[in-house]
C-alpha cells in the first residue's frame, strides 16, 4: 500500500536521492535540457520549480530577501555556477511566468533495459515552440470579400487595355 507516500523514491537512499536531484538540476539549469527517465523526470520537476519561483522572487524583494533565497537555492544545488545562472538568465526569462516552469517530452524506451524516456527542458528556452507561436500572432484575419472585390477591380482594367488596342 502507498498511504503517506508523497513522492517516488526513486530506489535511493535520502543522501542519494538528494545528491542526485541536486547534480541533475544543476545540468538541467545549465544546458536547459536534459534526457533521463520518465520518474526521474518527474521527481526533478518538484524538485527545481520552487527553486526557479524562489529566484524569480528576487528580483522583486529587498537585498534581504534575495540573499536569503539565493542561500536557500545554494544549500539544494550546492553548485556556485548554478545558482549564478538561475538568478541571472533563468530568472530574467521567467520573470513573467506564473508558474510551469519544465516541460516533460516522452521520447519512448531506452534500448538497453526498456526504461520510459523523457526529455526534461525548461520552456522559455525552447526556441522550436516559442519560434512557432510568434508568427501566428502577427498574422491577420482576411475576409473572402476583400479577396473578390480585388480579382472584380483586376478584370476591367484587363479590357480596358484589350480596347485601347483595338482602337489604334
Amino acid at each position: 500500500m502507498r498511504h503517506g507516500k508523497k513522492f517516488n523514491h526513486l530506489g535511493r537512499t535520502a543522501a542519494h536521492r538528494k545528491a542526485m536531484l541536486a547534480n541533475m538540476a544543476c545540468s538541467l539549469i545549465e544546458h536547459k535540457r536534459i534526457n533521463t527517465t520518465v520518474a526521474k523526470a518527474k521527481a526533478l520537476k518538484q524538485f527545481v520549480e520552487p527553486l526557479i519561483t524562489k529566484s524569480k522572487a528576487e528580483n522583486n524583494q529587498t537585498t534581504e530577501k534575495g540573499t536569503h533565497n539565493r542561500r536557500i537555492v545554494f544549500s539544494n544545488l550546492r553548485s556556485k555556477e548554478a545558482v549564478t545562472e538561475l538568478f541571472s538568465t533563468v530568472a530574467e526569462k521567467v520573470g513573467d511566468r506564473p508558474g510551469g516552469y519544465t516541460r516533460i517530452i516522452k521520447l519512448g524506451n531506452r534500448l538497453g533495459d526498456n526504461a520510459d524516456m523523457a526529455m526534461i527542458e525548461l520552456v522559455d528556452f525552447n526556441e522550436l515552440y516559442n519560434a512557432g507561436k510568434k508568427p501566428a500572432k502577427k498574422t491577420t484575419r482576411r475576409s473572402r470579400r476583400g479577396g473578390a472585390k480585388k480579382v472584380e477591380a483586376a478584370a476591367p482594367v484587363a479590357e480596358t487595355t484589350v480596347k485601347d488596342d483595338s482602337e489604334e
